[in-house]
């Protein structure tokens, strides 16, 4: 999942898809984030979350923080320099337990 940002780092949209699209220099990806969530939540946030019927968007992309922001909810966004890569296939989980078992890198696909 991809990110893109205000100035103060809280998220104006997350897609499965690269975001933002570059029209000129596609090597210039300096702004370019890939998301790694971690959510915590009140709970009188989470009891109004649950009463929203998802959004169009949600929909669309399979991604409920959409959801949030659709309904004005701020997501702040923190930067990490460590490499992470998701876990969303068989191939990526068995990836993962030879990472563990200390038989392979990981390595970027």
């Amino acid at each position: 999942m991809k990110v893109v940002t205000d100035e103060k780092d809280y998220a104006l949209y997350f897609s499965r898809a690269p975001i933002p699209f570059y029209r000129g220099n596609r090597q210039n990806l300096e702004h370019c984030y890939r998301h790694v969530g971690l959510y915590a939540y009140r709970r009188d946030f989470l009891m109004q979350f649950t009463k929203w019927t998802p959004s169009t968007l949600e929909k669309m992309e399979d991604l409920e923080q959409l959801r949030a922001l659709e309904h004005g909810a701020k997501i702040k966004v923190g930067l990490t320099s460590t490499h992470v890569f998701g876990v969303d296939t068989p191939e990526d989980l068995e990836r993962i337990r030879k990472v563990v078992e200390g038989n392979t890198k990981i390595l970027e696909a």
